[in-house]
């Protein structure tokens, strides 16, 4: 059963200095999210969608996870409740933080996948859209991402573990992205309490108990302290 379910959007790696969708001058706004985060954009362009992601993994690598990120690991290990962390996140920052199997609904950096035959390997730091698939040979290969259109991964396990949360927080998100900005609606309807830790408020902010504005890195470690002195 989950006591504490977690949930984390850009915000909590945005301080990692990965960017996040609204930032002005980064990554995402050098490319039309069409044509690289569709399955019609990587059919018309592979090459395109890998040097993307290449992009992307790259920055993933020279980042290192922030204080946000080591509290969230903290408190799933000290914690006497069991605590799930689930990210819209494809960084690798929480598990280098600290923190055991997370739900990375939308894909991870780190896997590739075959868009061909659904085989999973580790990616390579590089991705090549001529690498052959190493189960059915095809080059096929894709970044393991789960792309506008197609369905975020653990969805029958989230739901169960929104369904037997005590509390539900949600860490960095916008409130904007479903199905997670629905989350917060099926833990309250569960009977769970709500808490939002943001930057700034989300869109779907009106449907926490609490709310505590301010950066991640401030924030979460202030409640992971709070929530471990209070057992």
């Amino acid at each position: 059963m989950t006591d504490i379910l977690i949930l984390t959007g850009a915000g909590i790696s945005a301080e990692s200095g990965l960017g996040t969708f609204r930032d002005e001058d980064g990554l995402w706004t050098q490319y039309d999210l069409n044509d690289v985060c569709t399955p019609e954009g990587f059919s018309r362009n592979p090459r395109l969608v890998h040097d993307f992601y290449n992009a992307r993994r790259e920055n993933c690598l020279n980042a290192a996870p922030n204080a946000a990120h080591e509290a969230l690991g903290r408190l799933q290990r000290e914690s006497r409740h069991k605590v799930t962390i689930v990210t819209q996140n494809v960084d690798d920052l929480h598990e280098r933080g600290g923190a055991a199997e997370v739900l990375h609904m939308h894909g991870a950096l780190s896997g590739a996948l075959c868009h061909s035959c659904n085989t999973r390997w580790p990616a390579p730091e590089v991705m090549d859209p001529l690498a052959p698939c190493p189960s059915c040979r095809l080059p096929e290969t894709r970044p393991d991402i789960v792309w506008f259109g197609e369905m975020p991964y653990h969805m029958d396990e989230i739901y169960r573990a929104l369904a037997q949360a005590l509390l539900f927080v949600a860490i960095g998100t916008s409130g904007n992205v479903y199905p997670a900005a629905g989350f917060v609606s099926e833990a309250r309807g569960a009977g769970a309490r709500t808490l939002e830790l943001n930057l700034e408020p989300s869109s779907v902010a009106g449907q926490f108990d609490e709310a505590r504005l301010g950066p991640a890195t401030e924030t979460v470690p202030a409640w992971v302290d709070e929530v471990l002195a209070a057992e």
